[in-house]
C-alpha cells in the first residue's frame, strides 16, 4: 500500500495545488499550428532531397518528384496520426 505522499496524490497542507492555466488551449493550438506546415515542408524538404540526391546518382530525372509526393504524403499520414484522432 503507498501512502498518498508517496505517491503524489497528497498536497502538503502549506501547498495548494495549483489553478488550471486558462491560456493552455491557446499554447496547445498554437503548437499544432506551428508543427503541422513544419512536419509538411521538413518531409517534402528530406524526401524531394533523397530523390534529388538519387535522381543525380541514377542520372534520372523522375524521382525527386516522386519524393516530394512521398514526403507529402507521408507527413499528411504523420498529422494525422498526431492531431487527427
Amino acid at each position: 500500500m503507498v501512502r498518498p505522499a508517496m505517491s503524489g496524490e497528497g498536497h502538503p497542507p502549506d501547498q495548494q495545488p495549483e489553478e488550471p492555466d486558462p491560456h493552455a488551449d491557446h499554447r496547445r493550438f498554437s503548437a499544432a499550428a506551428w508543427s503541422v506546415p513544419s512536419y509538411l515542408l521538413s518531409g517534402m524538404a528530406v524526401y524531394g532531397g533523397l530523390g534529388w540526391l538519387l535522381d543525380r546518382w541514377l542520372g534520372t530525372s523522375a524521382l525527386f518528384p516522386i519524393g516530394i509526393l512521398v514526403g507529402l504524403g507521408l507527413a499528411l499520414y504523420l498529422v494525422y496520426i498526431r492531431y487527427g484522432r
